[in-house]
């Protein structure tokens, strides 16, 4: 396992547990070269999930991308990763646990924000800003209303 500091490619283990929902195992490894920690995380190799995107070409399913993206919309809010790892582990095994193996890019923005919108309100409309690229004032003011009908109900 290379390091992510220095590049050297010996490392020793210093803690293993499995993460939360069992599907993984959490370690913690030191760098033999520069001393430095960091965490890697060891899975059961599956069938790939293919993405169709927008423009129907095809790419594997990339959890990171969906994390990175709930990161930025939780940009300086009250959110912790591990609030945000367990969102991507959600999504991640609804996926998985459908039948299909082709899944549209569509769908996990859905799944992304339905996720979203439980941890945090403002995250959930910074991604949907995005995802849904709002063209004027009003498309946001819609998703607002929402959003406040959703939580009178």
């Amino acid at each position: 396992m290379k390091c992510p500091y220095c590049g050297g490619e010996e490392s020793k283990v210093i803690d293993s547990r499995p993460t939360e929902d069992g599907e993984r195992i959490r370690r913690r490894r030191e760098c033999l070269v520069c001393r430095k920690r960091f965490t890697t995380y060891e899975a059961v190799e599956t069938l790939p999930l293919m993405v169709i995107k927008k423009d129907n070409s095809r790419e594997a399913f990339d959890r990171q991308k969906v994390l990175n993206g709930m990161l930025r919309s939780c940009e300086k809010r009250p959110v912790s990763y591990d609030q945000l790892e367990r969102a991507v582990n959600n999504i991640e095994q609804t996926l998985l646990s459908g039948y299909d193996r082709e899944v549209s890019s569509v769908r996990i923005g859905e799944l992304t924000m339905q996720e979203l919108k439980k941890i945090d309100e403002v995250a959930y409309i910074r991604f949907a800003s995005v995802y849904r690229q709002f063209a004027d004032v009003e498309s946001f003011f819609n998703e607002l209303e929402k959003l406040m009908k959703d939580r009178k109900e």
